[in-house]
């Protein structure tokens, strides 16, 4: 865990002003509701059929709550371990608003559902453009979590594997249950 504190406290450790109002915002939840609108029109384009995309959306659902359960309602409780913001040993952090986060932390929630998002959605779209867009908004929220404090680089990997897995397997489940080959559905994709 030496490591882990080592990393983190060295992202949390350079900060400035601006840095932290940049920070907050890319962490927010409400700031990236015109993406997940952009990404739902982007699916609805390509596979056009109101049936289809309701399955899809649905899988997005099911993706992002089990990812958000899983690391949420399972491993946090289970492990217990406690946020760096919340860790009496641990040398003092910058707190952003003061903002500490849950008691724990131990996987990150933030990490894991991002992820679900945007490996699904690059899965399903298949294009090099919005995967490389969608995995750096993957990487600024990790890294918004670590520079706010709240979670160990630890947290985030294991939350990026919690993502990755469901991501996985609700792709597979909707190419069985939709019987759609994606390669074949590349309409505008490139």
């Amino acid at each position: 865990m030496n490591q882990d504190s080592d990393i983190l406290l060295w992202i949390n450790g350079h900060y400035s002003e601006w840095m932290d109002a940049l920070m907050w915002t890319i962490s927010a939840a409400k700031t990236w509701i015109p993406l997940y609108v952009l990404l739902v029109g982007l699916i609805a384009w390509k596979y056009r059929s109101w049936k289809t995309v309701l399955v899809i959306l649905v899988g997005f659902g099911i993706a992002v709550g089990l990812s958000d359960f899983v690391c949420s309602g399972v491993i946090k409780p289970i492990v217990c371990r406690l946020r760096p913001t919340h860790e009496p040993t641990l040398d003092p952090l910058h707190l952003v608003n003061g903002y500490t986060g849950g008691r724990y932390g131990f996987c990150s929630s933030h990490a894991a559902n991002t992820m679900a998002v945007g490996l699904l959605f690059s899965l399903l779209y298949r294009n090099k453009i919005a995967t490389a867009g969608l995995m750096t908004w993957v990487a600024m929220n990790c890294y918004s979590r670590m520079y706010l404090g709240v979670h160990y680089p630890s947290d985030i990997i294991v939350g990026l594997l919690v993502g990755v897995l469901w991501a996985v397997l609700v792709f597979a489940a909707l190419r069985y249950w939709l019987r759609v080959d994606v390669a074949a559905a590349r309409q505008g994709g490139s």
